[in-house]
C-alpha cells in the first residue's frame, strides 16, 4: 500500500486562497454564501443584532477540515501488479468561523 497525501504547504495555499478578508464591496451574505459554495460548514458570531444585511465582515478564520483514509483498489494496469490498492484521504467536512459586527 501506499499512501497519497496533500502536504501541508498545498493545504494552507488553499486555505489562504479559500478565505480571503472580505472587501468593503462584499456583504455578509456574500461571504457566507461564498464560503458555503466552497463546502465550507459557515459558523457565525456576531456582535450586535442588526440583521445580517446590516452587519460587517471583521474576520475569517479557523478553517477546519475532517478527513478519512479510503482505500482505492487499481484496476490491475499499475506498476504493482494485479494486488495494487492505494490508500487516499478525502475530505468528509470543513468548517469555517466568520465573525460579524451587527452593531447599528
Amino acid at each position: 500500500m501506499r499512501p497519497i497525501a496533500v502536504t501541508t504547504g498545498l493545504l494552507a495555499a488553499a486555505v489562504l486562497a479559500v478565505a480571503p478578508p472580505a472587501s468593503a464591496e462584499q456583504t455578509a451574505l456574500e461571504t457566507i454564501g461564498m464560503l458555503e459554495a466552497q463546502g465550507y460548514t459557515v459558523n457565525v458570531d456576531r456582535i450586535g443584532s442588526a440583521p445580517l444585511e446590516q452587519c460587517t465582515v471583521t474576520g475569517i478564520r479557523n478553517p477546519q477540515q475532517v478527513t478519512r483514509w479510503v482505500s482505492v483498489e487499481d484496476d490491475g494496469w499499475g506498476k504493482h501488479g494485479d494486488d495494487d490498492t492505494d490508500l487516499v484521504e478525502i475530505v468528509v467536512s470543513q468548517s469555517i468561523s466568520v465573525s460579524l459586527d451587527c452593531n447599528r
